[in-house]
């Protein structure tokens, strides 16, 4: 596989979401889906809706999301649409919780080392093409959250989360947490299900990431540390692979005092075998080239 460009910015603005979309120099054809983390009740750290409005606006998107598998304001659609309003996604853009309705889409995983199949919100079908807006941070489960965790347990149903988490054992949430997979096995089924959803956006998916409000915690969190380091800049990328390691590489090299505790939440999750994960799918490459722009 041929190396991979990989875009950078310090620059964090709304504008500089837009300007790093468009240094990839694509044009997402027909009915885009724009996938964010919206944000816990009660999280602090999500990127507000107001910051990637330039960007959503330009690609005429619509704002995607699907119920989580875990009690909190987002597990069932009455609740996650109305929290959708109270942060403020509704008053700017058109939103769809993807699986507010069944029954959910299933897409066969190819050559996955732990799913055969993933199950996403059936709306995700109704989309000629996705960006994906990521929010890079940690997460008390994965390590970190990025790209490919955007495209596995962001588009996920509410069942294909649980399913995920339990490598490929259930599908229930009600029975979830007694059926969690080990730590490396739910780390590749994450990577099996990212692998579907960038397979049927071949050609018409892109990935900006932003380096912003980088704490241990991820946004899912409803109580989450405060940042622990400062803002380092925006990235965006054709390929999730070259983009998440991009990330992790840029915080494992940097100065920032906060540096090692948040490579402590990533290296004690094995955070990184995601992406070899990815990698060994053919999802992308950790091959890449790092363009400041």
């Amino acid at each position: 596989m041929a190396k991979s460009t990989v875009y950078f910015t310090n620059e964090i603005t709304p504008e500089a979401v837009l300007k790093m979309y468009r240094q990839l120099g694509v044009e997402l054809p027909g009915k885009v889906a724009v996938k964010v983390h919206s944000g816990e009740d009660g999280n602090q750290n999500f990127l507000r809706p107001a910051f990637m409005k330039p960007v959503i606006d330009a690609v005429h998107g619509t704002v995607v999301e699907c119920n989580t598998a875990y009690g909190g304001a987002r597990n069932e659609t009455p609740k996650h649409v109305q929290l959708m309003k109270k942060h403020g996604w509704s008053d700017l853009f058109d939103v769809d919780i993807m699986d507010a309705e069944g029954p959910d889409v299933v897409w066969p995983v190819k050559n996955g080392k732990v799913l055969h199949d993933n199950l996403l919100g059936k709306n995700i079908e109704n989309y000629d093409s996705m960006l994906v807006l990521i929010h890079f941070k940690g997460h008390p489960m994965g390590g970190y959250g990025g790209a490919l965790k955007q495209l596995s347990i962001g588009c996920a149903s509410s069942a294909g989360k649980a399913y995920i988490h339990s490598g490929g054992k259930v599908k229930d949430q009600a029975v979830l947490w007694d059926n969690i997979c080990p730590q490396d096995t739910f780390l590749e089924a994450m990577a099996d299900a990212a692998s579907t959803v960038a397979d049927h956006f071949t050609g018409k998916i892109a990935y900006v990431a932003v380096m912003k409000n980088l704490s241990v915690d991820c946004d899912c969190c409803a109580v989450a540390e405060n940042p622990c380091m400062g803002d380092i800049g925006i990235l965006s990328s054709l390929d999730p692979v070259a983009l998440d390691r991009a990330c992790l590489d840029l915080v494992e090299h940097s100065a920032d005092p906060g540096r090692n505790h948040f490579m402590e939440r990533v290296n004690s999750r094995h955070g990184a075998h995601t992406i070899e994960a990815a990698e060994a799918l053919g999802v992308g490459t950790t091959d890449y080239e790092l363009v400041r722009v």
